[in-house]
């Protein structure tokens, strides 16, 4: 996938019919292994453009934390939430996203009057939204958030492998990858990995 700056076209679109405070949403870490999924919204400023907002996935990390740094200085209202892995094992990984991106809209301060999400829309919130198919490529304030719920998860993976070193969390941030699995199938799950959330090959190794 390649690389294109998010642009602007649909937030300026909505404030012209109106909307003053759209918020982009999106989270990270539906597909891990272990640890939380993290929301993220953010109002960005019409007023203050953020060079290289793109979709997080594309973003190298060193220059994510730069364009993270950059967003929650100048955005004009942003927040992150999250769902952890007992309450996604207890609702499944769909709702505790939802759950997650409800909980960051609601957060914010000033509260949007339309949300911008990518892909799907939030259910229970009390202003507009809109789903974007690709919002996160397509759609400033939905990468801008992409960035923020990459950051913020990244540095929470890191900060649980120094409780426990043995998946080596600070590496594949509780996704798949070969190592942990390996890990896995040594030491069995931990209190940080969802239970519901199994490749078929560890079946007969965690019991």
């Amino acid at each position: 996938m390649g690389r294109v700056p998010a642009r602007r076209t649909l937030e300026n679109a909505m404030r012209r019919v109106g909307f003053v405070h759209v918020a982009g949403c999106d989270e990270v870490g539906r597909g891990c292994l272990a640890g939380p999924v993290v929301a993220a919204a953010v109002i960005l400023s019409p007023d203050r453009h953020i060079a290289g907002v793109s979709d997080s996935k594309v973003v190298p990390a060193a220059e994510r934390e730069q364009l993270f740094d950059k967003i929650v200085r100048d955005a004009v209202a942003w927040a992150v939430a999250s769902a952890d892995p007992a309450e996604i094992d207890r609702i499944n990984i769909h709702q505790a996203s939802l759950l997650a991106m409800r909980r960051a809209l609601l957060s914010l301060v000033p509260l949007p009057d339309l949300v911008l999400v990518d892909a799907f829309v939030v259910p229970d919130l009390p202003m507009a939204q809109r789903g974007v198919p690709h919002g996160d490529r397509r759609c400033a304030a939905i990468a801008a958030a992409s960035i923020v719920a990459k950051v913020t998860r990244d540095r929470q993976m890191r900060d649980l492998h120094q409780l426990d070193p043995r998946y080596g969390f600070d590496r594949h941030k509780g996704y798949a990858t070969s190592d942990h699995l390996e890990a896995v199938a040594r030491f069995g799950y931990s209190d940080l990995h969802r239970r519901s959330f199994r490749p078929p090959t560890l079946f007969d190794t965690m019991g």
